[in-house]
């Protein structure tokens, strides 16, 4: 539960270095900050990043493992 928080705080009071511009894997551009790793939509029409990446969160995994290692 620290580790959001301290992402968070990390990120806002990075400086932010980018990387290139990306393509992901539905297409969408974006750019990744060198320091804190936080990604931001990019506009290649534009030149300019539009906002950041929210990711959905990751089904917990914990379940699937107990399930092979029982069965």
């Amino acid at each position: 539960m620290a580790a959001p928080f301290f992402q968070r705080l990390l990120a806002s009071l990075c400086p932010h270095r980018f990387s290139w511009p990306r393509s992901g894997p539905y297409g969408q551009d974006y750019q990744v900050c060198l320091i804190c790793g936080t990604a931001y939509e990019f506009d290649v029409v534009e030149m300019r990043r539009t906002g950041r990446v929210f990711h959905p969160p990751e089904p917990d995994r914990g379940l699937a493992q107990e399930k092979r290692s029982a069965g």
